[in-house]
């Protein structure tokens, strides 16, 4: 038969094949295998337990059984700040799924791609206070960018599916799944994909293009700008497209705690970060511009001091994913919502054209700025009691590990420390819990960190508080193969709410000592207790001894090691702008007491 008249014959359509019937537990476990999942942090329970059952032969999803919800929820936390993919967690009801509340709050504050799945009772016990029954999605309801109640297993693959398309685009987030057991068990045809239908969920990535030709126009005719840049850069992916940015308009750029690493610390550019705890150049740069440029951040009052006081002669252009971030603080005269990865490069290319070809008339600005460098590098003192300084420890850290690693803090002094005295040269290499403040997130965010992105030396630097809170996932650490880096920095106290009240209480120290790391009895013993969880544990007391620690933690892969360093409990993180304050005290105590940041 001619192929012309064979093609003319009508023919049947053509079969599908019939969707597979699965368990609504099984449901789940394919979804995430077709989501592209390959490892989740949790625990199972009674709630969760038939969803465990189908993960058990799963090749695709590795799933790292935690010692406890808030560890799998840090550490999903800091597999997605690592590489930007979708951290999961897993939990059951009650309180498993409660344990999660403070890592889902930590998300939603820094904008960390999450999704938690979690467990609930028979959808005919819910509201009777049923055992382990906690209404998980109106507890979370405030923190996260969205909460799924699943009562059907044909309608876990959608809920699924839209978990994840909330949590990794516009401002990412974290999205929690709560499926009652009774989903789990019945069976449903699954369909994949699934039609995923989000009314009123409608992200703005592109930007006005008259709003990036007047702020192109704005940065032009500037004489002291300064590009104030937050986390949002790296949660874009937008650190590449932020250096062409910045060098074509040869503005300041300062980074805050949260995008360390946006910017690499080596450049010309970078006067380092602003705020409560920023150099002398990056909190007086915003101060004392006539034009901000924010990008991805969010004039936090760790940053601003005194809001109604903040660079009170600079306008403001804001770039933000998010609507509800801009004029939120503080009013945008020109406010743009984007991508940051798109809106820098149309920003690049309208400065340009309205440059014309002259490079910017801020040579005053750096002049000014260049001396402020020259007159207060960052530094500090050697302590005075005999014991290491937390500055040198952590400074030596980064200079023998380098900026190819990953470092994860806790929060607190240590924190400072860690975002001041290590040198970060790419995003996705500083790990913290910035607008949370979490205590505990340092060990099972490294750890995370470090499944996601195995080939990297990743450290844990902790206080000896923050470790006390989640150590525990060492354990995890030790039977997973998972050989993170922690550095204790051990000042035997809550070193941060010390520092206040030395300040401000008249050095009433009231409960702050922990009696970890001064005294003869230790309480615990950090190299004992890190050595019942099978890892190498060492403890420097000298400043001699730390390169060599430090060495030795780089050389051991095939366990985590755990190092104890003895610091002393007066130091203290400079420079410091009290809370509440103008960053206009800088400039004060600049004029008036040249000792200023001297110690620091």
């Amino acid at each position: 038969m001619p192929a012309e008249t064979a093609a003319a014959i009508p023919r049947p359509p053509a079969r599908t094949a019939a969707a597979p019937v699965l368990t609504g537990a099984q449901a789940v476990v394919r979804s995430l295998d077709l989501l592209g999942v390959t490892d989740v942090f949790g625990i199972p329970g009674g709630a969760i337990m038939p969803v465990y059952d189908p993960l058990l032969d799963d090749e695709a999803v590795r799933h790292i059984l935690v010692r406890h919800e808030q560890g799998a929820g840090h550490a999903a936390e800091g597999y997605a700040a690592a590489t930007g993919k979708i951290g999961v967690a897993i939990a059951t009801s009650g309180p498993g799924a409660t344990n999660l509340v403070t890592a889902i709050a930590d998300a939603y504050m820094d904008s960390v791609p999450l999704v938690c799945i979690t467990g609930q009772v028979f959808s005919h016990l819910m509201g009777t206070d049923a055992f382990q029954e906690a209404d998980i999605v109106g507890i979370t309801m405030p923190i996260t960018k969205h909460s799924f109640l699943v009562k059907r297993a044909e309608d876990i693959p959608g809920a699924l599916a839209a978990a994840f398309e909330i949590a990794g685009t516009g401002r990412p987030g974290p999205v929690l799944v709560d499926i009652t057991k009774d989903a789990q068990q019945m069976s449903a045809p699954f369909v994949w994909p699934p039609k995923v239908d989000l009314p009123g969920y409608r992200p703005v990535t592109k930007a006005h293009g008259k709003q990036i030709q007047a702020a192109a126009q704005m940065i032009a005719e500037a004489k002291k700008p300064v590009l104030y840049v937050g986390g949002g850069v790296i949660r874009a992916q937008a650190a590449d497209e932020l250096r062409t940015f910045a060098e074509a308009t040869k503005a300041p750029v300062v980074t805050t705690l949260m995008a360390r690493g946006a910017f690499p610390d080596s450049h010309p550019q970078h006067l380092g970060m602003p705020g409560m705890h920023g150099t002398v150049p990056a909190v007086l740069a915003l101060q004392e511009s006539d034009l901000i440029v924010a990008l991805g951040a969010r004039f936090d009052d760790r940053v601003t001091g005194k809001a109604d006081a903040f660079a009170p002669h600079a306008k403001v252009v804001h770039v933000d994913i998010d609507p509800a971030e801009i004029s939120k603080i503080r009013s945008a005269d020109v406010p743009i919502v984007g991508d940051l990865k798109d809106v820098l490069v149309d920003l690049a290319t309208a400065f340009r054209a309205a440059a014309d070809g002259t490079a910017p008339d801020i040579d005053q600005w750096w002049s000014y700025l260049d001396g402020l460098r020259d007159e207060f590098p960052l530094g500090y003192s050697p302590t005075e009691d005999g014991l290491l300084s937390p500055q040198h420890v952590i400074t030596r850290i980064g200079e023998l590990t380098g900026p190819e690693a990953i470092y994860a803090a806790g929060v607190g002094q240590h924190q400072m420390w860690a975002a001041q005295f290590i040198k970060y040269e790419r995003p996705n290499s500083w790990l913290n819990s910035g607008g949370a403040g979490t205590m505990g997130y340092a060990v099972p965010a490294a750890m995370g960190a470090k499944v996601a992105d195995p080939d990297r030396v990743v450290w844990a630097i902790d206080g000896d508080g923050c470790f006390q809170m989640t150590n525990q996932e060492l354990a995890t650490c030790a039977i997973n193969n998972i050989p993170i880096k922690v550095a204790i920095i051990n000042n035997s106290s809550l070193g941060m709410v010390r520092q206040w009240q030395t300040l401000f209480l008249g050095g009433r120290h009231s409960n702050t000592d922990l009696n970890t790391g001064h005294d003869t009895v230790r309480i615990p013993d950090f190299v004992k207790l890190a050595e019942a969880y099978g890892c190498l544990a060492l403890r420097v007391e000298k400043e001699e001894d730390v390169d060599a620690a430090i060495r030795t933690a780089l050389a051991t892969n095939d366990r985590p090691v755990v190092i104890d360093f003895v610091v002393s409990a007066d130091a203290m993180v400079w420079p410091m702008v009290p809370q509440g304050v103008s960053n206009s005290y800088v400039q004060y105590a600049r004029d008036h007491a040249p000792s200023f940041d001297k110690e620091a």
